[in-house]
C-alpha cells in the first residue's frame, strides 16, 4: 500500500512540473491579431495579456474614433480566437488512471 501512494505522490509532482512548464511556455507565447487589413494589430500572450498595439497611420482619423476603437476591438477577437484555436487542451495529460 506504501509503494502506491509513493507512486502517486511521484506522479502528482511530475503532473505539476509540467504544468508549470506548460505555464512559463505560454507566458512566452506571442499571438497576433489584425483587423482592417492589418490597419491594427494586437500581440497578447498566452496568459491573455494584451502585449503590444500597433496602429498605422491612415487609420487614425480625429472625427472617427469609434471606428479605430471597433478596430482594435477587432484585433483583439481575433488574437484571442486565434489562441483558442492553437492550445484547446494544451496538451495536457494526467498521469493518474482513474
Amino acid at each position: 500500500m506504501g509503494s502506491g501512494f509513493s507512486k502517486m505522490k511521484k506522479q502528482a509532482r511530475m503532473f505539476e512540473q509540467q504544468m508549470e512548464k506548460m505555464r512559463e511556455e505560454s507566458k512566452q507565447k506571442k499571438i497576433q491579431g489584425t483587423s482592417g487589413n492589418g490597419l491594427v494589430e494586437v500581440t497578447i500572450n498566452g496568459e491573455k495579456e494584451l502585449q503590444e498595439i500597433h496602429i498605422k497611420q491612415d487609420c487614425v482619423d480625429p472625427q472617427d474614433v469609434e471606428g479605430l476603437q471597433d478596430l482594435i476591438k477587432a484585433a483583439c477577437g481575433d488574437a484571442y480566437k486565434k489562441l483558442g484555436n492553437a492550445s484547446p487542451d494544451m496538451g495536457i495529460t494526467s498521469p493518474f488512471s482513474f
